[in-house]
């Protein structure tokens, strides 16, 4: 079960129908089972209108509603009410967003510039045996002379 956009350009009509999940969204539906108009103000009993009877029936037949039909069907006490999901970062504003996502970003690139610079100042210090290896060379050249 779910929402089938009509209407007109930025006043949308909602149908509530039974459809195949392979079908488009405005396109083939099996049957229609209500409408939900949300240009209307939420205490008007003409927002959202349904076939009770038919929505039991199609729960029973194993019918999934998407998380929008389920919501209006559990404020109408057809179905219980959905889980609340956790979305931290809706109580946050868009620009802020954006801001804690670059910021989030760059803590990474932080992270892997310094164990970059660490191999460097080991590779540092592995030069300094080198150099110390080269005059221990030396004294084995020394050696077989």
């Amino acid at each position: 079960m779910r929402l089938s956009m009509g209407g007109t350009k930025k006043r949308p009509v909602y149908k509530i129908v039974v459809a195949d999940s392979r079908f488009p969204r405005d396109g083939r539906f099996i049957e229609k089972l209500g409408f939900y108009n949300p240009l209307l103000p939420k205490d008007k009993k003409e927002r959202i209108g349904f076939d009770s009877e038919r929505i039991k029936y199609w729960l029973g037949q194993g019918a999934q509603p998407t998380t929008r039909v389920a919501r209006l069907l559990g404020e109408n006490d057809i179905m219980p009410m959905p889980e609340k999901g956790n979305n931290p970062q809706k109580a946050i504003p868009k620009k802020d967003r954006k801001k804690a996502d670059e910021g989030g970003e760059a803590k990474p690139e932080e992270n892997a510039s310094k164990p970059a610079e660490a191999p460097k100042e080991e590779a540092k210090p592995a030069e300094a045996p080198k150099e110390e290896a080269k005059p221990a060379e030396s004294p084995k050249e020394e050696e077989k002379k």
